[in-house]
């Protein structure tokens, strides 16, 4: 394991930053890092900037076509990348026009390196031999700091730029809103590439908060992902359900469970199911803690805490049903729920419509994407794409993205409620479920199950129609439950709906 302080952090930054600038990186020029949680990714987070350069964060997850797509259109200069990553950077080389070098993060010297990256450059001899002082440039607040691309979307990635303002701002919003202080200590668990890594690198730093990065993991390998969590004093991280539910798993199997009272998990990229609330609550103490946000938002848009009052209000069985909810807006932000005519509707908690944000971390365009505009209404809202609604105490509750609402004979039914309502019956892993053609009801919700590993053979599709029963009425009822070993993910760990629609579009329609 690797120590440092936060001191020796900002020497090493230091020289990176003068070593970047000695490479002929100058103000605007884009340098992609591709990169693990890791103590170098951490450094370029805070060096690249700096510099007035901009951190173009590259999502290790993307097909090679992708990729290569983003590096050239932002017209990377320069691409920093891990050791262990460098096959992704050699898959995408050839086709990358602007790059004019890059920048191996390894311990090792290059000599011992096999690789037809040119011109290549070692990082530990860059600052090995970079001035230790520096002058920083005084940058406008509204420059570009950095960029992450959305892969949610159709068509290409589209790229949001970030602005120093707006990593700032968003900083002290999360860490306010996360009840961050210098006590805590923040587990870097969210993909650094992912949104700014949720804007946990820079929160966690702006209150001093202790800080921990996992490095390389893979989802096969929870043993070493949760030891930090007991062995570093974790009291903070951050993730999505498809992350926390494996290392459930993991903490169900542990004789002794580790006390992890206190500490706050955030959730975000798809809705944590009650079940997976309830038992990582009553397994370890630990809560999750309910957010929503989106890579336009730098995510940051609302979060689910127990208002003081509704304390005293709610039944326990009603607190547990609130934290299903995303939460209320972050101070700062507009947000409202519209019908397709633009009009807002009531905060009643049960008129849905598209989602709509405002505010000084939430982009106001795509970069370089004609055709993109109608992603933005004309008084500056971001249109999120999700269908919700909100209740007379500001809370939103997603029932589902707007094209994932499943329309059957005229009415609507929630993906996400069937989802959650599926992974409550305890023989069920995962779910995910969506609408396919269906030839006289327009559309049919088809149920995906991962079962756990003790009832593979022993519940069927009967098992999960009796207990939808309970909460849908027979019409919502799905006729089709696939059981299966793994849900399709996307390279940032949601459900992916496009691809299990493709490949069962036609269960109803040519059984």
């Amino acid at each position: 394991k690797l120590r440092f302080t936060y001191s020796q952090t900002y020497d090493r930054v230091k020289r990176l930053a003068n070593a970047l600038t000695g490479l002929g990186a100058g103000v605007g020029d884009r340098i992609g890092v591709i990169g693990w949680n890791c103590h170098r990714h951490l450094e370029a987070y805070y060096a690249i900037p700096g510099t007035g350069a901009v951190l173009l964060l590259l999502n290790i997850r993307l097909a090679p076509g992708d990729l290569s797509y983003v590096i050239n259109h932002a017209e990377a200069s320069y691409v920093l990348v891990d050791e262990s990553l460098i096959p992704i950077a050699e898959s995408v080389a050839d086709k990358c026009e602007t790059v004019r070098g890059y920048v191996v993060m390894t311990d090792k010297d290059l000599s011992g390196i096999n690789t037809s990256l040119s011109p290549v450059y070692s990082y530990e001899k860059l600052l090995e031999k970079a001035d230790p002082d520096i002058r920083w440039p005084v940058l406008d607040e509204k420059s570009a700091y950095g960029a992450c691309y959305t892969t949610g979307t159709t068509g290409r990635p589209k790229g949001v730029y970030y602005s120093h303002r707006n990593v700032f701002l968003h900083a002290m919003s999360i860490g306010s809103n996360a009840e961050m202080t210098p006590g805590d200590c923040f587990y870097q668990l969210v993909p650094m590439f992912h949104a700014m890594g949720w804007g946990l690198p820079h929160a966690a730093f702006v209150v001093g908060a202790k800080y921990v990065l996992p490095g390389m993991y893979n989802m096969a390998d929870l043993g070493s992902l949760a030891e930090p969590l007991v062995s570093e004093g974790v009291t903070a991280t951050a993730g999505a359900p498809a992350l926390f539910m494996p290392m459930l798993e993991y903490i169900r199997k542990l004789d002794q469970k580790p006390d992890l009272s206190g500490a706050r998990f955030l959730s975000g990229a798809t809705e944590p199911s009650l079940a997976l609330m309830k038992d990582f609550y009553n397994l370890t103490g630990a809560e999750i803690v309910h957010a929503y946000g989106a890579t336009e938002t730098t995510p940051l848009v609302t979060i689910n805490r127990l208002k003081p009052w509704l304390a005293d209000e709610l039944s326990e069985a009603e607190k547990w049903e609130l934290k299903k909810k995303q939460g209320y807006p972050v101070v700062g932000l507009d947000v409202k729920v519209v019908d397709q005519e633009g009009n807002e509707l009531p905060h009643d908690g049960k008129s849905p419509g598209e989602i709509l944000v405002r505010g000084p971390w939430i982009t106001g365009s795509y970069y370089n994407a004609p055709g993109s505009e109608e992603s933005f209404t004309e008084d500056g809202y971001w249109k999120s794409g999700d269908a919700g609604t909100m209740d007379a105490e500001g809370y939103v509750k997603i029932t589902d993205r707007v094209k994932d609402l499943i329309k059957s004979g005229g009415e609507w039914i929630s993906s996400v409620d069937m989802e959650n309502e599926t992974m409550a019956h305890p023989a069920v892993l995962e779910a995910a479920v969506t609408g396919v053609a269906h030839p006289q009801w327009e559309e049919r919700p088809v149920v995906l199950v991962v079962p756990r590993q003790e009832e593979k053979d022993k519940v069927t599709g009967e098992d999960i129609r009796a207990h939808l029963a309970q909460t849908f009425a027979k019409w919502q009822l799905p006729e089709a439950v696939i059981f299966v070993e793994a849900i399709p993910k996307t390279s940032v760990g949601k459900m992916d709906k496009k691809t299990i629609r493709e490949q069962y579009k036609d269960i109803y329609t040519n059984p």
